[in-house]
C-alpha cells in the first residue's frame, strides 16, 4: 500500500515527460504510486509513460473520464489514488520533486493541506510571465495575512492533500488549476490545519505552457473571495 499517490496531469507532453518522471522517481523514497492523468487515449504522453514504466513500475497512466481539462484530470487522479495522501505536481518539471516526501509527512502529521510555497522565506520563483507571478504573489500574501489561510502561496498547484479531507469537502473546480486555492480556502472555512514549506519554482525549460490566465481568472477570484467567509461545519459522514 503506497503512503503517497503522486498525481501528474498531462497534456501532449510527449517524451519531455520522461526526465520529469525520472526525477520524481529518484526523489521519492516513501512507498508511492505515480499516476499520469491524460484526457484521451491518443495523448502523446502515453507512449512516453509506458517507456518510463519499464524503468519504474510505480509509474502508470490513467484515463480521465470526468471531462477534459486540468481540473477534471486532478479530480480524477485524486479519486483514483490508492494512498491516503495525494501530492499534485506538474508534468512540466517546474516543481521540486525532492519535497514530495516532506509534504507527505506534513499531512501524515495532521494537516489537511501541505503547500510548497514560492513566497515563504527562502522560497523563490524563477522565470514565468510577470503578470501571472505578480497576481499570484498578491493573492497569496493577502490571503495569508488577511484570511489567515496558513500558506503564502494558495495559488500554487504543488500541494499535498489528505484524501479524506478532499472526500469530505469535495472539489467544485472544473476548468483550470484553481483546485489549489479552492482546497486552501475550504480548509480555512472549515478550520482545518494548513502548513507550508518553501520551494523554488523554475519555469519550464521545454514545450509551451497550457496555463490560460484570463480564461481561468474568474474561478481564482471566486475562491479568493470564498476564503474570507465565515466558519463552516464539516459535512457529516
Amino acid at each position: 500500500m503506497p503512503r503517497v499517490t503522486v498525481v501528474i496531469p498531462a497534456y501532449n507532453e510527449g517524451d519531455d515527460v520522461i526526465p520529469v518522471l525520472a526525477r520524481i522517481g529518484e526523489a521519492v523514497a516513501l512507498p508511492a504510486e505515480m499516476l499520469v492523468v491524460v484526457d484521451s487515449e491518443d495523448d502523446s504522453t502515453i507512449p512516453a509513460v509506458e517507456r518510463a514504466q519499464q524503468a519504474d513500475p510505480r509509474v502508470r497512466w490513467v484515463l480521465n473520464t470526468y471531462g477534459r481539462g486540468p481540473a477534471n484530470a486532478i479530480k480524477f487522479g485524486i479519486a483514483a489514488a490508492a494512498a491516503p495522501v495525494v501530492v499534485v505536481t506538474m508534468a512540466d518539471g517546474c516543481d521540486d520533486p525532492s519535497q514530495i516526501d516532506s509534504l507527505t509527512r506534513l499531512v501524515e502529521r495532521g494537516v489537511v493541506v501541505a503547500a510548497a510555497s514560492r513566497y515563504a522565506r527562502s522560497g523563490q520563483q524563477v522565470g514565468g510571465p510577470w503578470i501571472k507571478g505578480t497576481l499570484s504573489r498578491l493573492a497569496g500574501l493577502t490571503l495569508h495575512y488577511g484570511a489567515r489561510v496558513g500558506t503564502r502561496d494558495a495559488t500554487n498547484s504543488y500541494k499535498a492533500y489528505a484524501k479524506s479531507f478532499v472526500e469530505d469537502v469535495g472539489i467544485e473546480s472544473d476548468q483550470g488549476f484553481e483546485i489549489g486555492i479552492e482546497l486552501v480556502a475550504k480548509a480555512r472555512r472549515y478550520r482545518q490545519p494548513v502548513a507550508e514549506i518553501p520551494t523554488i519554482w523554475l519555469d519550464r525549460a521545454f514545450g509551451a505552457s497550457n496555463f490560460k490566465l484570463m480564461k481561468w481568472l474568474p474561478q481564482y477570484l471566486r475562491w479568493y473571495r470564498f476564503a474570507f467567509g465565515p466558519r463552516l461545519a464539516l459535512p457529516q459522514k
